[in-house]
């Protein structure tokens, strides 16, 4: 029995988007050595699958539900996925997200809604109906989105994504205040940089030519993280709520910084923008 200040995990049942790698991967694995049982949501399902088969040689239980998080009636469909299968869910990490480079200028109308429909409208469905079902059965639940430390700046060329995590942030905190009379917690995720596919589909949408970089060139080692560093971290918060689960005091201590003076994020990233010649 796994227990963080009271609070026990064992049993307990999670549904994760964006969970054939990466964080999403990591974090199913995590929750199953918790004891917890697991729903699982991708596009890929072979990957979905051998997540899966390791949480059962783990001794917890696992189902998948395949399709994009954007599909018609997806977020329905996890849902009764886990009531059917467990009888409940008692926590959704709404992890699905990807990003791409591109200028403000470049960018089309089709590419910006996009990527809000799949990182912020699609999260925010999902953790919306899973309060709304909390609430009408009256059970304790937590809630979390997978945001950004670009959720409190943003750097040149990655606007796009650095606004669906801010709004993602945005909403957590605010539900987190709305939904705490009926004992459900609210929690955004800020990771760092991760070695994860994510850079390798940015890459891809963003037409470089380098499409398996698993972190960018001029990312520095002390700020580089693995996917399971972050996934213990949200088990410590699945365990101990808070509002937010930070894994770099540096780069937290950063973004307040930049936020307190904006002068000083423009000294510090001006180099990122300058020389470009793709505007």
């Amino acid at each position: 029995m796994v227990r963080f200040m009271g609070r026990v995990l064992t049993d307990q049942v999670i549904i994760i988007t964006g969970a054939s790698s990466g964080i999403g991967a990591a974090t199913a694995i995590q929750c199953a050595k918790a004891g917890m049982d697991v729903v699982l949501n991708a596009r890929r399902a072979d990957r979905l699958e051998q997540v899966a088969a390791q949480i059962c040689e783990l001794g917890r239980h696992a189902k998948i539900v395949v399709g994009s998080v954007t599909d018609e009636g997806m977020t329905e469909q996890m849902l009764d996925v886990a009531q059917d299968a467990f009888g409940r869910f008692d926590v959704v990490f709404a992890n699905a997200g990807y990003g791409f480079e591109r200028s403000v200028v470049q960018m089309d109308d089709q590419e910006l809604r996009q990527i809000f429909d799949v990182n912020f409208f699609a999260s925010f469905d999902l953790i919306r109906e899973a309060a709304k079902r909390l609430i009408s059965d009256e059970r304790p639940g937590h809630l979390l989105m997978c945001s950004s430390c670009l959720a409190k700046f943003t750097l040149p060329f990655f606007s796009a994504y650095s606004a669906t995590k801010a709004a993602q942030n945005h909403f957590c905190r605010a539900m987190r205040l709305e939904l705490a009379r009926y004992n459900i917690e609210v929690s955004s995720v800020h990771p760092i940089t991760t070695t994860t596919e994510f850079f390798e589909v940015s890459n891809q949408l963003s037409g470089k030519a380098d499409k398996t970089s698993t972190v960018p060139d001029h990312a520095s080692k002390m700020f580089v993280q693995t996917p399971e560093r972050v996934a213990r971290a949200i088990v410590r918060c699945l365990g101990k709520p808070r509002p937010e689960v930070w894994t770099s005091h540096i780069v937290r201590s950063v973004a307040g910084v930049m936020t307190a003076f904006p002068w000083f994020f423009d000294l510090v990233v001006r180099k990122q923008a300058k020389g470009r010649r793709d505007l």
